[in-house]
C-alpha cells in the first residue's frame, strides 16, 4: 500500500508498505480522506513539540471498514470517522471522562503513524459509523471538534461576546461553535482574505485585522469593556500574550493553540479582571456528536471549508504549497 512518511522537517517520502493485517478488537479500515491540519503542518516544518521522526502524518480521516468484528457495531462496506486520540481508559484523566488529554494518549499522525497511507487497523472503540454525512464531511470532523471542546470547556453562552485570535481551520471552528450557541462572535487576524472568508461563509458579526489602532477597534466593538471569552487559535507565543489584553472584567482565556515556548502575563491584570485562564486539548466523544449534529442540520459549510484538495501520491512534492498563504488554503483534503 502507498505511505507517506515525513522522515525529517521538511523531507517527505512516498514509499509501499505491506497492507496491515486486522488485530485482536481491532477494525480495518481503507482510508477515503485525510484532512491536512495544523499539526501536520508544523510536523513538516519542524514545529511540533510531541513528535519525533520519522512519522507518518495525517490524523483527520474517514474511510471504509473493510474488516470488523460484528460485536463493534461495524460492518464492511461502512463509511467511519476516526477519533485519533487514542486514550488507555485507565488513567486519572480518562476516569473523569477527559480522554482527551489521557496521561498515555496516542494520537495518530503525532505519537503513531497516521493516515497518509492506504489502510490502517484501529482498536474499534476509535473507529465510528459516519451516519449522515459524507466521507469528506467525516474527515472535517476532528478539527471542528477541537474548536467546540474549546467552546464547551469555556462555557460559552448566548449574548456573549467572543473574541477568536487566529482564523486558521481552528479558529475557524471555534467561531463557529461559539455562534451556534448564540454568542456575538469578533475574529481578530493579519489576513484579510481569511477574516473576509468569516465574514461571508461563517456569519461572524465582526472581524477586525491586525495592526494599528486594533486595539481601539476590538475597544470600540465592546463598549470598552472588551470580550467575555478570548479563544486563542494562532500558534504564535507573542499573540497568546497580547491576548490577555482582551479579556473582559471576569472573562475567560481560552488556549486552544500550543507552541514549545513558555508564555507569560502582566499577574497585576490578570489578578484585577478575576479573570479564568483555560488551556483546550483535543477532543471528547460528546464534541465530535455536537459536530455531527450541526453538520446534518446544514450549520457548517463544509464545502466552502473544503478549499484545496490533493491525491496521496502527489503530497510529497505538493504538500510545501499548502504552506503558502497566497494558496487561500482553509482545509485540504487529501484522497486516498
Amino acid at each position: 500500500m502507498l505511505t507517506v512518511i515525513c522522515d525529517t522537517p521538511g523531507t517527505l517520502r512516498a514509499e509501499q508498505r505491506d497492507k496491515p493485517q486486522r488485530g485482536e478488537n481491532e477494525v480495518l479500515l481503507r482510508v477515503k480522506r485525510v484532512g491536512v491540519c495544523g499539526t501536520d503542518l508544523h510536523i513538516f516544518t519542524g514545529n511540533q513539540p510531541f513528535l519525533s521522526y520519522p512519522r507518518v502524518m495525517g490524523h483527520e480521516l474517514s474511510g471504509v471498514v473493510e474488516e470488523a468484528d460484528p460485536a463493534s457495531g461495524l460492518k464492511a462496506g461502512d463509511n467511519a470517522y476516526v477519533m485519533p486520540y487514542l486514550s488507555c481508559g485507565k488513567c486519572i484523566a480518562c476516569q473523569q471522562g477527559k480522554t482527551n488529554c489521557c496521561t498515555n494518549i496516542q494520537v495518530l499522525g503525532v505519537h503513531r503513524d497516521g493516515a497518509f497511507t492506504e489502510y490502517l487497523s484501529l482498536p474499534a472503540q476509535f473507529v465510528h459509523k459516519a451516519e449522515g454525512v459524507t466521507l469528506d464531511e467525516a474527515a472535517m470532523v476532528e478539527f471542528l471538534a477541537i474548536g467546540a471542546h474549546a467552546v464547551r470547556r469555556a462555557d460559552v453562552q448566548p449574548g456573549q461576546r467572543v473574541l477568536v485570535v487566529g482564523t486558521g481551520p481552528i479558529g475557524m471552528a471555534a467561531l463557529t461553535f461559539a455562534r451556534l450557541r448564540g454568542a456575538t462572535v469578533t475574529a481578530l487576524d493579519t489576513r484579510e482574505d481569511r477574516l473576509a472568508f468569516c465574514r461571508r461563509e461563517l456569519k461572524v458579526h465582526a472581524t477586525v485585522q491586525i495592526g494599528d489602532g486594533d486595539k481601539d477597534e476590538l475597544a470600540r466593538l465592546t463598549d470598552s469593556e472588551f470580550f467575555d471569552v478570548v479563544f486563542d487559535a494562532t500558534g504564535n507565543a507573542r499573540a497568546m500574550e497580547r491576548g490577555f489584553e482582551f479579556i473582559a472584567h471576569g472573562g475567560k482565556y481560552v488556549l486552544v493553540s500550543i507552541v514549545p515556548e513558555r508564555i507569560s502575563f502582566a499577574d497585576p491584570e490578570f489578578h484585577k479582571r478575576e479573570a479564568t485562564l483555560l488551556a483546550s486539548r483535543n477532543a471528547t466523544p460528546e464534541d465530535f456528536e455536537t459536530v455531527l449534529a450541526a453538520m446534518r442540520a446544514g450549520e457548517v459549510p463544509s464545502a466552502a471549508l473544503n478549499t484545496h484538495r490533493m491525491q496521496l501520491a502527489d503530497v510529497p512534492s505538493g504538500f510545501s504549497s499548502l504552506l503558502d498563504p497566497k494558496a487561500g488554503v482553509v482545509k485540504a483534503i487529501v484522497e486516498c
